[in-house]
């Protein structure tokens, strides 16, 4: 296993040399987008939160990870496109990102882990800036995957969480 895991770490870098990112994507409100795979630390299934009092209503609570408080975040919520309820089916991406004052880990609930794409970077376009909802920050370029777009996600904007008070 432990080689197995080398090889695959061996071949994601060898493709980021050459300008080639490997990202994971997901299904929310039947559009497709993708996170860098190399901040996906795991995927885990819906479980009871802990809710926290005056949160924005995008983050839903915490969970204790192994010793670790993860933040979960509604990213349907985050989005503003409509709520669903949570069952055993629903997906919790856990990512860690890092930022100049240190890293963050947050839990993402999609609706499902959908594939992993290697793209290139000249191949992700800007996003054109057409509304004047503050959505578009969240996407850091869109690209042509066979028939269909995925829209690549800034996880350190989406991650900013906004207090209430």
């Amino acid at each position: 296993m432990i080689s197995g895991q080398s090889e695959l770490d061996n071949k994601i870098m060898l493709e980021q040399a050459k300008g080639v990112k490997q990202f994971l994507t997901f299904i929310m409100a039947d559009e497709e987008y993708g996170v860098d795979i190399l901040t996906v630390q795991e995927i885990r299934s819906w479980e009871e939160i802990t809710v926290l009092p005056n949160a924005p209503d995008y983050v839903k609570g915490v969970i204790n990870l192994r010793g670790t408080i993860v933040p979960i975040l509604d990213l349907r919520l985050r989005f503003g496109l409509p709520s669903i309820e949570y069952g055993p089916l629903t997906v919790v991406i856990v990512v860690k990102v890092n930022f100049e004052q240190g890293s963050k880990i947050m839990g993402v609930v999609v609706d499902a882990v959908s594939d992993v794409y290697s793209i290139a970077e000249e191949d992700a376009k800007t996003v054109p800036n057409f509304t004047d909802s503050d959505n578009s920050e969240f996407v850091a370029g869109l690209v042509n995957v066979g028939e269909k777009m995925v829209a690549l996600l800034d996880l350190k904007k989406t991650m900013k969480i906004k207090c209430t008070h």
